[in-house]
């Protein structure tokens, strides 16, 4: 029996689908499990596998379409079955109607036929004759009187000098002769120097403006609508802070070597992040118009750069996990992000979010809240300049963070009090392995 394929709910925030790639034809044989499609969602394009063994016989949805979730994109079953009555409206007769509508009519042929001989006769001969008689006389008569100055009198100038001008592409018209009567003599010439803001004769290439458009994917247009919706509806406010990492950069070395695996700065932020969450749980909140939620698990959302924006993979219980377990769940969430393999389950239910852009150079910046988060982190980079230590000024390195929060839930207080939590973690990250 054949089986409907709908457009499947990829995320909780998902109203429709983009087909971006389908990896069947209709006929091919399909095994369960075999990646039927490429579907684009609001938070990312993903593979999308066939439950069902059977023959693709009906593809609802072209490449680059899009349709709301629930709705036909195709049908598996048997060869030769009859689906008609499953597909409806979108049946296969209907589809082959067109076809035939568009090849029986001869109109086409009746409509091209004249205009062709019409258009094209007459002006050929009428617009080039007249043009070579006027137009190209009496530009001559107008160059021969050129010669004069601006003010239609004779210039004044020496054979010598004249020659002297002429070889070295002088404009005898911009000398002030010191001759008689102001003529122009040798010395003229060979005193003349061209002002650095006078005329320019050699020629500029041509620029011309240009741009080119490229249309919003399923995943841009998500963005724009929830990030204008986090920023609008949420009442943000920041918190600045900066802190040492002399003793983290430590560290981090320290840990390389003794355990041979390479963590990140940014692991190591996360993990300080999920034990400061812990201490102070109205950071790691949800807002909703009667209640505010407190949620105890800490899933910590990680924003990662592809291609098509942006995805926030989650780090769940991110306090109970140790750091090589953070440091390879985050790297294989970044891989699968930029290869588009994440499953739905690993962009969800994120309850505060960590942006770093450190890599980059950017030193400090300033986050939107991925709602239903109450606060989002933002971490510039490492930067080598003159510190106070010890009531002397020496060189260390410092990172700056901002936290963006939600008024509704997260107070200042509250919001300080988190910061200077996470700031111990960071400046004593020994601390973390306790």
């Amino acid at each position: 029996m054949a089986e409907v394929i709908n457009m499947p709910r990829l995320s909780d925030t998902m109203e429709e689908g983009t087909l971006a790639k389908w990896f069947k034809k209709v006929g091919d044989d399909v095994k369960e499990g075999e990646i039927l499609a490429e579907i684009e969602t609001d938070k990312a394009t993903m593979e999308f596998e066939s439950f069902h063994d059977g023959v693709l016989l009906h593809i609802g949805i072209d490449e680059g379409s899009t349709a709301p979730v629930d709705s036909i994109i195709a049908v598996i079953g048997s060869k030769g079955e009859d689906i008609s009555s499953l597909i409806k409206g979108d049946s296969i007769p209907e589809v082959k109607e067109e076809p035939k509508v568009e090849v029986k009519e001869e109109p086409k042929v009746e409509v091209k036929e004249e205009p062709k001989v019409e258009v094209k006769e007459e002006p050929k001969v009428e617009v080039k004759e007249e043009p070579k008689v006027e137009v190209k006389e009496e530009p001559k008569s107008t160059t021969q009187v050129q010669p004069k100055s601006e003010s239609n009198e004779r210039i004044l100038i020496s054979p010598l000098a004249k020659k002297l001008a002429s070889e070295k592409g002088i404009d005898t018209s911009l000398i002030k002769g010191t001759g008689d009567n102001g003529r122009i003599i040798k010395r003229d010439i060979d005193s003349y120097k061209p002002s650095n803001y006078g005329h320019f004769t050699q020629p500029k290439p041509h620029v011309k403006e240009s741009s080119y458009e490229i249309p919003n994917n399923t995943m841009r247009k998500a963005i724009a609508k929830r990030l204008s919706d986090s920023k609008f509806s949420a009442p943000h406010y920041y918190l600045n802070i900066e802190m040492e990492m002399d003793n983290m950069i430590s560290f981090r070395q320290q840990f390389i070597n003794t355990q041979n695996i390479k963590i990140s700065f940014n692991d190591i932020i996360a993990k300080a992040v999920a034990l400061s969450l812990a201490k102070h749980p109205k950071v790691n909140s949800r807002w909703y118009d009667d209640k505010i939620l407190f949620n105890e698990h800490i899933h910590l959302g990680v924003a990662v750069a592809v291609e098509d924006g942006l995805v926030v993979p989650v780090v769940k219980f991110a306090n109970s996990k140790d750091l090589p377990e953070i440091n390879l769940e985050i790297k294989d969430f970044a891989e699968r992000a930029k290869n588009k393999k994440l499953n739905p389950s690993e962009i969800e239910g994120s309850t505060f979010t960590i942006s770093n852009l450190g890599m980059f150079g950017i030193e400090s910046f300033t986050s939107i809240i991925n709602q239903p988060n109450s606060a989002i982190l933002s971490i510039g980079a490492i930067i080598q300049k003159p510190i106070v230590k010890n009531s002397e000024i020496v060189v260390g390195n410092t990172m700056k963070l901002t936290l963006a929060c939600d008024h509704r839930t997260v107070d200042g207080a509250t919001g300080s009090l988190f910061l200077k939590t996470l700031k111990d973690y960071i400046e004593n990250p020994v601390s973390i392995l306790i």
